[in-house]
């Protein structure tokens, strides 16, 4: 295997010396590649196999995982497969599957082809399937059990299918390949013709991924990056946290997404480190055994988590108690109680994280306070499928960044707000940097739309930087309620207050008719506790009591302009993005009986 290994980076190391001396050739704006960082995922893949060769990189959580080194090697041999089998520079190669590791070899083997990975969201509907797959006219798909019913209509538009667990269809409606039979069979060929094969160049302008947003605001478009918008950001990030080779990442968000794919995927490998993916929806038993055993040292999450085991498990824990209760109405006490539970938290979470990167939405305020005097190891970020994907975040111990922002622009990455409001700053924020997308794919017209006349990025959300050039996200501009008075009511902020109460699963804020009201889907859980023994009409009383005096105690926190007319139950949770964002558009035209 040494002099294998050997073989592979010198022929690399050849392949590299013959591009640098073409890139001296190519124009000044092709060559403005931030020093240290990759061109394209091909050589960050090859220098990650070279140097941390024996560290364990990919596996399941509580399974042995493959090294770096071993990894590399089925990349290769799965990409020369895949080139004998006719994928070729340019083509689509879809990916409609839950995490795993080979998830990741088989993205980077396409990419090393000069093929545009096409990931899906595993929680997508069949009808989005059909119109991704499609649109993209993919002659590959890698797939699981789970989503195989999907592309059932497609099978015939398919050249190949290959499932990443193995599964086969033994009512043969659709002709699947296990995964591990490919790897087999690619492994011996590589070893048979390593000598023979060759890869086709690719640069850093190539598309390495599309991807479909999973926006709040209505109809998706196809997001194309380039190996180098990757690799840029991928570098940028990597800036924002320490953490030494050999540590464990945990994976418990789909890869699929920009935001777990470039920090939660590139960054860790980038810094020598093993990715754990967990399998399985993260329940807290689920999350808490996996931890006491992998006891991983970074990870992200969307605030959703966050806020559920504040207030399932923190909130409770205190009121429960009559002296921690009176304890925390002092910021000393507060400090104290939660500095304790904190420690417990970490301890949840395997007792050796150094960093959790929370992003993918807002989080509360009120979660994010406990989070700072708990003194959890946490930073925010904030980013769009657009910008592959971090435009702020952290970075890791810095004492200047101000609760509710999203921290500071990542290196290489500029932010602006656009026509600020002369009074209070707020504007469009807007961006530019080496990790801006290339445009929507086959949508020259939206990708206009979506870049001002000297080439930012409109992000479509407003904020202001504030002294200590911390972002804050005030919100989508599309969400903003004007009223007929002229005054901007910004949803998200009171929804933020009403999604404090324990009670409360999530809200939304709404303009119905010049007024403002709430929609409000309860945690049924928690009411049935409260109401235990009675009947149907005390507890429907109860719910209508408990909206009533929220909406009062929370209209005394708001101008007046902002208040709420009325808080409505509803009976379901909210249609959501893939990061747990309401989809604001599918609401913003309807409204509720009274």
């Amino acid at each position: 295997m040494e002099s294998e290994d050997k073989s592979i980076m010198k022929k690399i190391s050849r392949k590299e010396e013959q591009k640098k001396r073409k890139n001296k050739e190519k124009p000044v704006e092709e060559l403005a590649i931030i020093p240290g960082s990759y061109g394209t995922l091909n050589e960050l893949i090859d220098d990650c196999a070279a140097k941390y060769k024996d560290l364990p990189a990919i596996g399941m959580a509580l399974e042995d995982p493959l090294s770096y080194g071993e990894m590399h090697r089925r990349i290769l041999a799965l990409a020369a497969q895949l080139q004998a089998e006719g994928i070729t520079p340019g083509d689509r190669v879809a990916f409609l599957a839950e995490n795993s590791s080979h998830w990741g070899i088989a993205y980077f083997a396409a990419v090393r082809l000069g093929a545009a990975a096409v990931p899906i969201l595993p929680d997508l509907p069949e009808a989005d399937v059909r119109h991704i797959l499609g649109e993209m006219q993919c002659r590959l798909i890698f797939i699981t059990q789970r989503q195989i019913e999907k592309i059932y209509e497609l099978k015939n538009t398919l050249n190949k299918i290959v499932t990443l667990d193995d599964y086969t269809e033994d009512n043969i409606i659709v002709d699947a390949h296990p995964y591990t039979a490919l790897l087999k069979e690619a492994t011996e060929m590589y070893a048979s013709r390593e000598g023979e094969i060759s890869f086709p160049e690719v640069t850093g302008r190539d598309l390495a991924s599309i991807l479909y947003t999973s926006g709040t605001s209505g109809f998706s478009k196809a997001v194309m990056l380039t190996h180098y918008n990757l690799c840029a950001n991928c570098f940028s990030a990597s800036k924002l946290i320490e953490i030494e080779p050999g540590k464990t990442f945990l994976s418990v968000l789909p890869i699929s997404h920009t935001y777990e794919f470039t920090v939660g995927f590139l960054l860790p490998l980038v810094k020598g480190c093993r990715v754990v993916y967990a399998g399985k929806t993260p329940t807290p038993a689920i999350l808490q055994k996996i931890c006491s055993k992998e006891r991983p040292s970074a990870m992200l999450v969307v605030p959703l988590i966050m806020e559920k085991i504040f207030k399932k498990r923190v909130l409770p824990a205190i009121r429960k108690s009559r002296i921690l209760t009176l304890a925390c109405r002092t910021a000393i006490g507060r400090k104290l109680i939660y500095k304790k539970i904190g420690a417990k938290l970490l301890d949840f979470f395997g007792g050796n994280l150094e960093v959790m990167g929370i992003g993918g939405a807002a989080i509360n305020p009120d979660v994010e306070s406990f989070l700072r005097d708990a003194g959890f190891p946490y930073i925010v970020g904030y980013g769009l499928t657009e910008s592959a994907p971090l435009l702020s975040g952290g970075p890791q111990k810095d004492a200047t960044i101000t609760l509710g922002s999203a921290g500071k622009p990542v290196p290489h990455v500029e932010i602006r707000i656009a026509d600020p409001d002369p009074e209070t700053g707020i504007g469009e924020i807007q961006a530019r940097g080496p990790n801006v997308m290339k445009g929507y794919w086959n949508d020259p017209e939206a990708t206009a739309d979506t870049f001002t006349e000297d080439g930012w990025l409109r992000t479509g959300d407003i904020g202001i930087l504030d002294a200590y050039g911390n972002l804050k996200i005030l919100g989508r501009s599309k969400s903003v309620i004007v009223l007929s008075s002229g005054e901007n009511v910004y949803p998200e902020a009171i929804e933020h207050k009403l999604n404090a109460y324990s009670f409360v699963v999530e809200s939304l804020v709404l303009e119905n008719n010049g007024l403002v009201e709430a929609w409000i889907y309860p945690d049924y859980e928690y009411i049935d506790a409260e109401t235990t023994g009675q009947s149907r009409q005390q507890r429907h009383q109860y719910i209508t009591t408990q909206l009533e005096q929220m909406r009062i105690a929370v209209n005394e926190q708001l101008p007046i302009t902002s208040r709420l007319s009325r808080i409505v139950e509803r009976r379901e949770p909210f249609i959501k993005t893939a990061t747990h964002k309401i989809k604001r558009y599918l609401y913003s035209d309807r409204r509720m009986e009274s």
